[in-house]
């Protein structure tokens, strides 16, 4: 890059009372198939000696993606403005448009400079619609202005995405890393992150939770002629030797549909969480509750198991397993009893039922002090363990020996 060239940028940051606009996207280049990128709503970028590319798409809010419209995500978002508690997924306190749904393609896998994205997607709201942006990289070389595009307007509080976490923001980042005295900075920002939610909520109802699964089976939305994601480094390649954008706007409509996604994946997961999904099973609400006992909402989590003890099936007996834990934990005693007691007698759960009987040995020996009765829930809970269950049987063992030394004094 030349003196000039970086002195013209410097000019950007130093403010004076009469300070004349800098015009930086002077055309300079000619860009091969310029009509086509026209007619597929793509425009230049120029920045000084370089340009990028940049497609922007307008979603009406009455719009649907799957099973919902995008007017659903302004409606959930409002919802969490009156959740009383704390949540990964909260957001409370947010304005629709300070959420920023985010997607990236690179040319492989694997992390590390070697590792390039080659296109930067994002969605965000204002009052009247979604507007979805993509900036795509036309060669290797081109990154400076791709990401001063990215970046020069870029406002927003919260990230989400599906697996960003792990790979597509730490891209960003090394990436960023190489060209940052060129570029404006990487703002901070909270992150949900949506793939460790569907396979919290998921993973025992699907074969895998890759986003095109989950849109499938959750959000009801079918793709038709999506180019698969693995091919996308491979389409990016032959456009960057042959300047065609046949296969390379398929990629951009790939990542389309990823982001859009995003949205009605959020905006399903909002209403599951805070109880608003009137079509929600029986196991969901259990998750639910068993997400808020994890993240430290134990009222929360109280409440949807006793949702679930209004259904039938061995989510029941999963949550009133979990809530005689909590009634344990208030010294309610008494209350967890029962549950328990319920629990081994009905659950086909052999596990379910062993950790019950320990319970009920535990409660008999150290409060009610009634050791014959521990004893009995511990010699039945030592009989329906397996025989490849030698770390637990040699436990329950050791618990009726000295529950024996105690019914002998």
């Amino acid at each position: 890059m030349s003196i000039k060239s970086k002195l013209n940028r410097m000019k950007k940051h130093i403010v004076t009372e009469a300070a004349a606009p800098i015009i930086e996207n002077r055309k300079t280049l000619e860009i091969p198939n310029e009509k086509i990128w026209e007619n597929a709503n793509v425009r230049p970028y120029f920045l000084d000696d370089d340009y990028c590319l940049i497609r922007e798409v307008r979603y009406k809010l009455e719009e649907c993606h799957g099973k919902y419209s995008f007017k659903d995500f302004l409606n959930v978002v409002e919802k969490w403005q009156g959740f009383d508690g704390s949540h990964p997924l909260s957001a409370k306190g947010l304005h629709p448009s300070q959420i920023f749904f985010f997607d990236t393609e690179t040319t492989g896998l694997g992390g590390g400079a070697g590792n390039m994205i080659f296109l930067l997607g994002y969605a965000q709201f204002n009052e009247k619609e979604l507007i979805l942006k993509q900036h795509l990289l036309p060669s290797p070389g081109n990154e400076i202005p791709l990401y001063y595009s990215f970046l020069e307007n870029i406002d927003y509080t919260t990230l989400v995405t599906y697996n960003g976490k792990a790979f597509d923001w730490p891209q960003v980042k090394t990436r960023h890393t190489l060209i940052r005295d060129h570029v404006p900075k990487l703002p901070s920002f909270g992150h949900f992150d949506l793939y460790h939610a569907a396979r919290r909520m998921w993973k025992d109802e699907l074969e895998s939770v890759k986003l095109s699964n989950v849109e499938k089976k959750i959000l009801q939305f079918h793709r038709k002629g999506d180019v698969p994601g693995y091919l996308a480094p491979m389409i990016y390649f032959d456009f960057v030797e042959r300047k065609d954008p046949e296969g390379v706007l398929k990629v951009m409509s790939h990542n389309e549909l990823d982001i859009l996604s995003l949205i009605t994946l959020y905006t399903h997961l909002s209403l599951q969480i805070l109880g608003l999904d009137h079509n929600q099973t029986s196991k969901e609400k259990w998750l639910v509750g068993k997400w808020f006992d994890y993240v430290g909402e134990e009222k929360l989590a109280v409440q949807h198991y006793q949702k679930v003890m209004h259904s039938v099936g061995e989510e029941k007996n999963l949550a009133s397993y979990a809530l005689a834990l909590h009634f344990k934990k208030e010294k309610a005693f008494d209350e967890a009893v029962v549950l328990w007691n319920k629990i081994f007698q009905a659950t086909k759960d052999q596990p379910l039922k062993i950790k019950s009987l320990i319970e009920l040995a535990k409660v008999y020996e150290h409060y009610y002090k009634d050791y014959k009765k521990a004893i009995s829930y511990a010699n039945e809970a030592y009989k329906s363990l397996t025989e490849n269950d030698h770390n637990s049987s040699e436990k329950v063992l050791i618990r009726i020996k000295r529950l024996n030394r105690k019914l002998s004094k």
